[in-house]
């Protein structure tokens, strides 16, 4: 099987992070690939914000605990590093877009030796007037919208097997 397929086949999510710091030209790598997703129309218009501040993580962490509701709650699972997705919500499909922004950066940095899980809510964080206040501070336009919270950094243990895959998963017609 060549690289990229054991890339795709192995990836899993990581929940527990060692308190590494990314080199900064690993995490160039990994937000390159983000920078190369499909993206309807060549608009490209998704957008990564790079948070490494460990009091913003926390903040951002913290509305996020509130959207789900459970202020107590710790949903970045201790990662180093927070790569906020956003796209623009005036293209066509801008969800899509930054799915696939987010697909590309959880497998280049699989494909790298760092784990990374996919935190959902960010729409919802970045709709909320305190998400809003973040990207006028961060200088992002009210028209991005969160599509996604990729946390990332080096995982701290083994990362647990894949499921079995369901077997009416793929339908040939």
């Amino acid at each position: 099987m060549n690289e990229t397929l054991t890339t795709i086949l192995t990836r899993r999510s990581c929940r527990s992070y060692q308190d590494r710091p990314i080199p900064e030209d690993i995490l160039d790598q990994v937000l390159l690939a983000g920078t190369y997703a499909p993206n309807g129309r060549g608009r490209q218009p998704g957008k990564i914000v790079v948070v490494r501040d460990k009091e913003t993580i926390r903040y951002l962490e913290q509305l996020n605990a509130q959207v789900l509701g459970d202020p107590e709650s710790r949903p970045f699972y201790g990662a180093p590093v927070v790569l906020v997705v956003l796209a623009d919500r005036n293209v066509f499909t801008p969800v899509e877009d930054g799915s696939l922004v987010l697909g590309n950066l959880f497998l280049a940095a699989h494909s790298l030796g760092l784990g990374t899980c996919w935190i959902h809510r960010a729409r919802q964080v970045f709709d909320s007037p305190e998400g809003k206040a973040l990207l006028k501070k961060w200088g992002v336009s009210e028209d991005y919208m969160g599509i996604g919270h990729c946390i990332i950094g080096y995982p701290e243990g083994e990362m647990r097997p894949a499921a079995e895959r369901k077997p009416d998963f793929i339908v040939k017609v």
